[in-house]
């Protein structure tokens, strides 16, 4: 089965139970040595993300914080190990076991990234890129169609950060997730930092990329750190890695996506050097004025 060209794939079993909206209200990623100070303190956040791999048992300690958190937060479940990108399509066990944790959780959000990590078999601990052509295009939505039938819901699709490009690629980033979105019906998660990152690495303008992309299909924005190292030819090369505050320039940026997009739930991403709970609500609390100021101003035009 292939994606038409000129209209979503998805069918009406797959639409029948798509995810309710995330409040537009920063978020943090939901870490094992901060339950108890949540559970005890009850912070004013607008939600919570965790990993759906993390999760992907019948029980234990972490299901045990998660249901209670759960009960008062909304919540967002991220994933890292569909392989979207990938040759094969999306492993039928991985993706049962996913629809068991979507189905236990009732999340009001589901991502996954434009990326693989696996092939014939094998997984590896990376999200690697894709080329963009249109045989990559068919493929991917072919296998987000499979995910959003399977799952019973729209997913929200990330854009990658990448520090190599394809020489075989016939489009550029934005103009290939736009297609994404436009055939499946799926929504985008926009990961500013990734933006940034990539658009560094290759040369471009992080603006225009951003207004390239279709305001109404962002369900969710992630803000992260990354770090700076210089490649073979001692040019700069940003790495995406999740270890360290969020940059003035992503926070720059981020104010420029939400005149695009409007007010959407964000994400503070740190998987790296975790610092206190505190730390992370302070950059938690400036994503909320911006967002804030996002709705005074009204929704774009």
């Amino acid at each position: 089965m292939t994606a038409p060209e000129t209209a979503p794939i998805l069918d009406d079993i797959a639409v029948a139970r798509c995810a309710a909206s995330l409040p537009a209200r920063s978020g943090l990623g939901l870490k094992p040595e901060h339950f108890r100070r949540i559970l005890d303190t009850l912070p004013d956040i607008g939600f919570f993300e965790v990993h759906a791999e993390n999760y992907m048992v019948a029980g234990g300690p972490y299901h045990h914080f998660l249901g209670r958190i759960r009960a008062h937060y909304p919540l967002s479940i991220h994933g890292v190990g569909l392989s979207l990108g990938g040759a094969a399509a999306p492993d039928r066990n991985h993706l049962d076991r996913l629809a068991v944790l979507l189905d236990r959780y009732q999340p009001e959000s589901f991502s996954e990234h434009l990326a693989w990590s696996g092939h014939h078999g094998a997984f590896l601990n990376d999200l690697l890129p894709v080329s963009y052509d249109s045989a990559t295009l068919r493929r991917i939505c072919d296998h987000i169609d499979q995910v959003q039938t399977r799952l019973r819901r729209t997913i929200l699709l990330e854009n990658p950060a990448t520090y190599v490009a394809f020489s075989s690629s016939t489009m550029r980033e934005e103009e290939f997730i736009s297609q994404v979105l436009r055939r499946t019906g799926c929504g985008l998660l926009l990961d500013v930092n990734n933006v940034y990152v990539s658009c560094v690495n290759h040369g471009r303008d992080p603006y225009a990329y951003i207004l390239s992309l279709p305001a109404a299909r962002v369900g969710e924005i992630h803000l992260a750190g990354f770090a700076t190292e210089h490649d073979s030819a001692g040019d700069r090369l940003l790495i995406d890695s999740h270890g360290a505050p969020i940059a003035q320039a992503v926070w720059s940026l981020y104010r420029a996506a939400l005149d695009h997009v409007g007010a959407v739930a964000t994400l503070i991403e740190r998987d790296n050097d975790i610092p206190p709970f505190d730390v992370l609500c302070q950059e938690a609390l400036r994503a909320d004025r911006l967002l804030r100021a996002c709705g005074q101003r009204g929704a774009p035009s």
